[in-house]
């Protein structure tokens, strides 16, 4: 990611300890006094983005109150603190965080707002994938590590593990609610594999608006052909030299689409599936790569959406 706003970073903090002064969260999160279902206060959690407080929701359940700071179709590769951040950070018990080099904006942010609580990094323990060494966005490895199914247990776990740790007293619950989740990570992932077997060997090629499915295509043994944004910082462009080569490589392996995602704009992907001669997958189809869907939506938790992009992919690859 590329910090194109450092220069305004006092001008957020004079903002944020602002409002830390006048008044309380404006978030759309439960407010740390929040009741649990035992009568005391919910714990109070921030989560950076929607696949990690996802985890969270299922983990903690009512005992928890969670700030979930990057919102649905917002890209976290570009994303921007805000003084509402520092706010949230500032007043939490705990800090959730994807891990892998995707928040690098964090640790400025938690020293701003005098956090003094757990941070807790969920891909502790994921075995990583390495990417281009040149790319600024893989320099601790690929982040998109939740499209693995057997990673979203890994985070799940290590969530859990925070969670009872700044809250001993419900502990047992927090392990209970690890335990159902788990299952349905498994389920997931079975579902996964069952729809894959049944699409030919030659037919998984895959082409996404950015390399963000690197784990997903290793899971399910897809080939993955190119990205129409030639690196994990979504604000790259391809050269026209690497545009004629994926358009190339597209027609050379046989790749009958190219996959648009949800928080990225689709324009490019269809001109280079114009030239191609292939179909572009897009609209209410497009793929969820690093973001969930809309709150309340099924693809606004992490299992609709992983069941929503196996599902496209497998029907747009198999037709």
């Amino acid at each position: 990611m590329k910090h194109r706003q450092r220069a305004l970073w006092t001008v957020v903090v004079a903002a944020a300890v602002t409002a830390l002064a006048g008044c309380g969260s404006g978030d759309d999160a439960v407010g740390n006094s929040a009741a649990a279902a035992d009568g005391a206060a919910a714990l109070a959690v921030v989560a950076t983005t929607p696949e990690v407080a996802d985890f969270a929701r299922n983990i903690g359940g009512g005992d928890v109150a969670i700030t979930q700071i990057i919102k649905p179709n917002v890209d976290p590769h570009e994303y921007e603190p805000t003084p509402a951040d520092i706010q949230a950070i500032g007043t939490a018990k705990v800090v959730l965080k994807n891990g892998v080099g995707l928040e690098k904006w964090l640790d400025q942010t938690i020293a701003s707002a005098g956090f003094k609580g757990a941070v807790v990094d969920s891909s502790t323990g994921v075995t990583l994938r390495k990417g281009d060494p040149g790319d600024e966005e893989m320099a601790d490895g690929d982040p998109h590590i939740w499209h693995n199914p057997q990673n979203a247990k890994i985070m799940a776990t290590n969530i859990e593990k925070g969670l009872a740790a700044a809250d001993p007293a419900r502990a047992a619950t927090f392990a209970k609610n690890l335990a159902a989740y788990a299952a349905e990570l498994d389920k997931l992932d079975a579902d996964n594999e069952a729809a894959f077997a049944k699409l030919p060997a030659a037919d998984r090629k895959l082409v996404t608006n950015h390399d963000a499915f690197g784990y997903y295509v290793d899971r399910y043994q897809l080939e993955f052909v190119g990205s129409v944004i030639p690196s994990m910082d979504t604000s790259a462009e391809l050269s026209a030299k690497q545009l004629t080569e994926l358009v190339a490589k597209i027609r050379a392996t046989g790749t009958k689409a190219i996959f648009t995602e949800s928080s990225l704009p689709p324009k490019t992907a269809e001109a280079i599936a114009k030239q191609a001669g292939v179909k572009v997958v897009g609209g209410e189809d497009a793929l969820f790569g690093d973001s969930l869907g809309a709150e309340g939506t099924p693809e606004g938790t992490y299992l609709g959406a992983e069941k929503h992009n196996t599902q496209v992919i497998v029907s747009a690859l198999g037709g």
